[in-house]
């Protein structure tokens, strides 16, 4: 008598692990493929990522984007002008916290998590109180970073400067600093994540900060075109826009940030 009720039983328990099984099998397909190890590379830049204590927004993002994958991937630290390049030739597959422009965009796709605005840091005694100063200071000179490009009008004033042999390069913020502090350069180019160094009472005692006119600049993980197809780019995407939906990016921010500035630079119009 017990036999149709223990048959039944044993259907609806098989239907329910085949709804489970469907049901993960439908996730592993909406996932990212992970048939392959990955690469990704973070780059020393303030509170974006410190080596030395291998802490930083960046490191943060990485953990949890790579948690959430479920994919194997290799992380390593390299200068920006390196990435960028490794990124272009597909033998890198991911970065961080990158902008683009019409080249980068020829080899490079984006998921945006975060956007904030530059400032340009300059020395007092350079007699530099707005942007305008510059064209009647002949002798400024400007720091920086290696293949970092900024917001329109910070990069108008790159362009300009480069081409008067005004600009020195280098591929951190820590030897800029340096050369500010020894007057080799007179400003130099920064982000929230470098408002650390200037609550540092020797640099706040000698420089003053001018907000360029832009408006934020959204920046994103970044995507070789070369080594990920473009289904596999909108796979880790979707990644990335649902941390930011469910609050993770501002979460990460806030550790590093007020709850004020942090919600500032990371609820944004993301661009098409």
């Amino acid at each position: 008598m017990f036999t149709p009720v223990i048959t039944s039983i044993t259907n609806l328990c098989l239907g329910c692990l085949l709804l489970v099984l469907c049901s993960l099998s439908s996730e592993a397909a909406d996932g990212p493929d992970c048939s392959r190890p990955f690469t990704l590379a973070l780059h020393e830049h303030g509170l974006l990522y410190s080596a030395d204590t291998n802490t930083g927004i960046d490191k943060d993002f990485s953990d949890e984007l790579i948690r959430r994958s479920g994919c194997k991937v290799n992380v390593n630290v390299m200068p920006r002008a390196r990435i960028w390049q490794l990124i272009e030739s597909g033998a890198l597959d991911f970065s961080l916290s990158g902008i683009t422009n019409s080249e980068r965009n020829r080899f490079a796709a984006f998921a945006w998590y975060f956007s904030n605005k530059y400032y340009l840091l300059v020395r007092k005694d350079a007699n530099v109180k707005q942007l305008a100063d510059l064209d009647r200071n002949d002798h400024f000179q400007l720091g920086v970073i290696r293949s970092f490009r900024y917001g329109e009008s910070a990069n108008r004033l790159v362009d300009r400067l480069q081409a008067a042999n005004r600009v020195s390069q280098a591929n951190g913020l820590a030897p800029l600093y340096q050369t500010l502090f020894l007057n080799r350069i007179q400003g130099m180019i920064i982000e929230p994540f470098d408002s650390s160094a200037l609550e540092e009472k020797k640099l706040s005692a000698i420089t003053n900060l001018i907000e360029f006119n832009d408006p934020a600049v959204p920046h994103g993980l970044i995507m070789s075109k070369k080594s990920l197809t473009f289904a596999e780019q909108k796979k880790w995407r979707d990644i990335v826009n649902t941390m930011r939906s469910d609050g993770t990016v501002r979460r990460i921010f806030e550790k590093y940030f007020t709850s004020d500035i942090a919600t500032a630079m990371t609820d944004f119009q993301t661009p098409p």
